[in-house]
C-alpha cells in the first residue's frame, strides 16, 4: 500500500481512493544450478570446490530474493533436487550431503532442464532465468547439446594435473560463457 500518494491526494473514502504499489518492480529472478556429481568429480577435490562455491551461491541467492532450481547429474539418471523455490537455509543439508559417484548422465541433465525452463517460461514470463552448470567436463562424447533460451554458465572443475579441458568445448556447444574454478577463486 502506498500510504504517502494515497495521504497526498486527500483523505480517502472509498477504496478505490488507495493507491497500491506492487511489493516489486523487479522481475523475479531464477537460477537454474546444474551439479555434475559423477564420480570423476572426486578427483582433486574438486566436488569439495564446487560445494564451497554452491554455499557462497545459496547465500547470494537468499540475499537478492532468488528462486533455485537444483538438477543434480551423477548414477544412471539425473534428479531434481528442488524447482524453483525460495533460497534458504534448508539447503545447507543437501549441500553438506551431496556426494560423488557413478556415471554422467550431463545430457540428460540438460534435456531436462532445457524443458523444464522453457515450461517455466511459458508459465512466469515475467521471470529472468540463469543456468549455471558446474562439472570437469569429463564426458566421452559430446553430443548435439539443447539450447538453453536464457543466460548460461559453466563453472569448470576439473582439477589435477592433466586436463582434458573437454569443459571449454560443452560451454561453446551451449551457447554458454566458460570460468574455470580457480579464477573465481582468486577474487
Amino acid at each position: 500500500m502506498g500510504w504517502v500518494p494515497t495521504l497526498l491526494r486527500g483523505r480517502p473514502k472509498t477504496r478505490k481512493d488507495l493507491i497500491r504499489i506492487p511489493r516489486s518492480t523487479h522481475a523475479q529472478e531464477l537460477w537454474l544450478v546444474i551439479v555434475d556429481a559423477s564420480a570423476s568429480t572426486r578427483r582433486h577435490q574438486a566436488l569439495s570446490l564446487a560445494k564451497g562455491l554452491l554455499s557462497q551461491l545459496f547465500d547470494d541467492a537468499y540475499r537478492k530474493r532468488v528462486r533455485l532450481a537444483l538438477l543434480t547429474a551423477s548414477g544412471l539418471s539425473p534428479r531434481w533436487q528442488h524447482q524453483g523455490l525460495k533460497a534458504s537455509a534448508a539447503l545447507q543439508p543437501w549441500l553438506s550431503a551431496l556426494g560423488a559417484g557413478g556415471g554422467t548422465p550431463l545430457f540428460e541433465a540438460l534435456e531436462q532442464a532445457a524443458n523444464w525452463l522453457a515450461t517455466r517460461q511459458r508459465q512466469h514470463s515475467g521471470e529472468r532465468q540463469r543456468v549455471l552448470l558446474l562439472t570437469d567436463g569429463r564426458i566421452k562424447v559430446l553430443p548435439v547439446m539443447p539450447k538453453l533460451e536464457c543466460p548460461s554458465l559453466l563453472i569448470d572443475i576439473e582439477q589435477g594435473p592433466i586436463r582434458l579441458g573437454r569443459a571449454v568445448e560443452l560451454a561453446s556447444a551451449l551457447g554458454a560463457e566458460y570460468c574455470h574454478i580457480e579464477a573465481l577463486q582468486t577474487f
